[in-house]
């Protein structure tokens, strides 16, 4: 679903995900006329790339949303708190990729090939979920068809630009270092990234879990539906630059045969099986960046478990985790009729 009359601004445009965003939107043929690339004042003036041209990053200001019908933010969440209500109350519709409107209930936050119809009760301000949720869900939401789920047991192996680019250039900097049998210096993160891997992603809460932890659990339950769904997450940051993998055991009320869960997950929208492990085919991060797809594999029954499946999953964190949602439930939205865009009213 295209309507290339939508004029859209991306706050971030300098980073990871808003330059992934535009490179989708070239994919799209989208006219750079009908593109505001938005950033905060250190970046205004900056000339990005897009398709045969260049587009010139403005500073994002509560006036910078005149005309704007559609707003992808994809920045720090104080940005968002402070500009999304600015965006709204100028006639644009907010798709937020931080965590600020996440939970509060008066916000969707969606997954189209898991819970589209939310994007019906928006009231201007529609979330994007954890780029580790994303995949999650969508790949419970297939099993679910299968029978209902009792628990999930989760652990994240995450990529480094899920923290933004700055990891990126000290993960490049620490493996160059290490080579080069170089001392490793560290500031992005507590510790080396480098030949390393972190059980640490976002800060410890008193319970001993961190808060991207308890973002995967409150995130899953409410874009399922399962308020009271048992859900435990580890969260780990690994030496990979794109693509979140996830080790996941879900329970059902009754046991589900792998061959029922390879087809029902085979047919979901959005997932790619890879699933031949003696023949050495299974999900990987190197092989699903710049892939649209959840990658599923190692599917098989979860031995501790009578009631229970096992599997691997790895997706791209800028594109399907971040991005490339953001531009699906636009599309939701206007499949839907539930975009008023200037255009539409002249």
């Amino acid at each position: 679903m295209q309507n290339q009359n939508i004029r859209i601004a991306i706050v971030g445009a300098t980073g990871a995900v808003g330059a992934v965003a535009l490179n989708l939107l070239a994919e799209r043929d989208w006219p750079a006329s009908r593109i505001t690339a938005m950033a905060s004042s250190r970046s205004a003036g900056k000339k990005l790339p897009y398709a045969h041209g260049e587009l010139t990053v403005i500073e994002a200001t509560p006036d910078s949303f005149e005309g704007v019908d559609v707003a992808f933010i994809s920045a720090d969440s104080s940005v968002s708190k402070r500009l999304a209500p600015e965006a709204v109350s100028r006639g644009a519709l907010v798709i937020d990729d931080g965590s600020a409107f996440r939970m509060d209930p008066a916000v969707p936050l969606v997954v189209p090939e898991v819970n589209g119809a939310d994007v019906e009760w928006h009231s201007g301000i529609i979330s994007i979920p954890n780029c580790t949720t994303t995949p999650l869900v969508m790949a419970l939401a297939a099993l679910q068809q299968a029978a209902p789920i009792t628990r999930v047991t989760v652990a994240t192996y995450q990529a480094v630009t899920g923290t933004g680019a700055a990891a990126l250039r000290e993960l490049d900097a620490q493996t160059s270092a290490y080579a080069a049998g170089e001392e490793l210096h560290a500031s992005v993160y507590p510790h080396q990234i480098a030949m390393n891997v972190l059980p640490h992603v976002d800060d410890f809460f008193d319970d001993g879990y961190t808060g991207e932890e308890h973002k995967m659990i409150n995130e899953t339950r409410k874009i399922m539906h399962l308020p009271g769904l048992p859900i435990s997450t580890t969260c780990v940051r690994v030496p990979v630059p794109t693509s979140h993998s996830e080790a996941v055991h879900v329970e059902f009320e009754r046991p589900v045969d792998p061959e029922e869960a390879r087809k029902l997950l085979s047919d979901f929208d959005g997932i790619a099986l890879v699933d031949a492990p003696r023949s050495n085919q299974y999900p990987m991060p190197h092989t699903s960046t710049g892939r649209d797809e959840v990658f599923v594999g190692r599917i098989r029954k979860d031995l501790s478990h009578p009631n229970g499946i096992a599997f691997w999953l790895s997706c791209d964190n800028l594109r399907k985790g971040a991005a490339l949602n953001a531009l699906q439930i636009m599309d939701e939205v206007v499949s839907r009729g539930r975009l008023q865009t200037a255009a539409s009213t002249t």
